[in-house]
């Protein structure tokens, strides 16, 4: 058994503000992906990361363009489309539903985004919804614009899943394995042993992110050749049964418990709709 490093959650305090390691997750992963977007950006226009130009490849410009401000007010809005849709969507679908008196009582737990409490499926409708809009303002095909960015969003998943371990929440089950870890607060006394769980935020953000990001970026390096919409549906499906694959290891919010069958979660209920528009996606951009 490992015994959980007990980090403190604040990783610079100055005066009054604290600045969490959870939030700074975000930070940096935005900002990674926004490097990432840059580079995707310079080599589809035939410029490398350097500036100077690269060979010259007709299926380069069979791609949809982006330039580097448009890259900037991408990541602009995919970050709002993350904060909003992610709290929101946490707020809708764990606590509004299942727990409404602790957002009546205490309304102020909406705002709270240092102490953990974001909705991936939340942050998804709310970056579908920002990247609708960036396509409607630079007159792009939204999945011309799903495609370019399916492949950052991985690098966010795994800085995410690291806070989420950091701030010691969302836990896995009880496991007797080797790798089982003992989160301090769960001590017990010596005749009952010790509370062991699966490191649950440690096997999504390896599945969620290392995995999904290499299938993603290295599947997605030549989108000349590949059908629109193929890469979103990748990301929609792969994520999906990952996420479906990884709650059998996480203990559900102790509010909800299970949502049907004694196994079923919140978060395979709703990575069941991800997988259904990944094959729809892929399936209906076969077909034309």
């Amino acid at each position: 058994m490992l015994i959980y490093p007990n980090i403190d959650p604040v990783a610079l305090q100055i005066g009054q503000v604290k600045i969490h390691w959870y939030g700074m997750a975000y930070v940096v992963g935005i900002v990674i992906a926004w490097l990432l977007a840059l580079y995707r950006a310079r080599i589809r226009q035939g410029v490398g990361v350097s500036g100077c130009a690269i060979a010259d490849d007709s299926r380069l410009v069979k791609v949809a363009a982006f330039t580097t401000e448009e890259v900037g007010d991408l990541i602009c809005y995919g970050a709002f489309g993350i904060i909003l849709g992610g709290r929101l969507g946490y707020i809708f679908f764990y606590y509004l539903l299942y727990n409404f008196p602790a957002v009546l009582a205490n309304p102020w737990l909406i705002f709270k985004l240092w102490e953990g409490g974001m909705s991936f499926h939340g942050g998804l409708i709310g970056v579908a919804i920002a990247l609708w809009l960036f396509a409607k303002k630079t007159k792009k095909h939204w999945l011309d614009v799903a495609d370019f960015v399916a492949p950052l969003v991985p690098v966010g998943l795994f800085l995410g899943r690291i806070g989420n371990f950091i701030n010691g929440e969302l836990r896995g089950r009880v496991t007797d394995m080797p790798w089982g870890v003992i989160f301090p607060d769960e001590m017990v006394s010596a005749v009952a042993g010790v509370v062991a769980r699966h490191p649950s935020q440690l096997y999504e953000a390896l599945l969620e992110g290392v995995v999904l990001f290499i299938v993603l970026w290295f599947g997605s390096a030549d989108l000349a050749t590949a059908r629109r919409g193929k890469v979103t549906a990748w990301f929609l499906i792969g994520y999906g049964c990952i996420r479906f694959f990884c709650e059998f290891f996480r203990e559900p919010d102790n509010f909800i418990g299970f949502i049907a069958f004694s196994w079923l979660t919140m978060g395979q209920l709703l990575s069941l709709p991800m997988m259904v528009l990944g094959i729809w996606i892929m399936l209906g951009r076969s077909k034309k």
